[in-house]
């Protein structure tokens, strides 16, 4: 979600995607940095983390979630559908954070983490 928010795809979020971004608090999972950092660094992305992160801080006010990690760390002990060790820190990240929405593109986590939407 925060790359296509940056590239201005807004058009492709579902309603309910952007009924989460108007109403509520957005963060983003440190995890989605360094997963950022790592498309950025196979190419496949053009823009670098930290200039990507300022312009949806700016222009949405999304932050960093600072929940604490060891929570998010136990929280993905159960995340046991996917090897992919972004995937399993982000939807515990939500997860632990109270069930929060998780705003994806990625159907795979939609399939199990039932608050994600897209």
């Amino acid at each position: 979600m925060a790359v296509w928010l940056h590239a201005g795809l807004i058009e492709r979020l579902s309603t309910a995607a952007k009924r989460e971004i108007e109403d509520n608090e957005l963060l983003l999972s440190p995890m989605v940095l360094l997963e950022m950092h790592y498309l950025y660094r196979r190419k496949r992305i053009a823009v670098e983390p930290a200039a990507l992160f300022s312009y949806l801080n700016t222009t949405f006010g999304i932050a960093v979630c600072d929940y604490p990690f060891a929570a998010v760390a136990l929280a993905a002990i159960s995340v046991d559908w996917t090897d992919d060790p972004f995937d399993r820190i982000i939807v515990a990240q939500a997860a632990a954070n109270h069930d929060s929405a998780l705003i994806t593109a990625d159907a795979e986590i939609r399939r199990h983490y039932k608050p994600a939407v897209w």
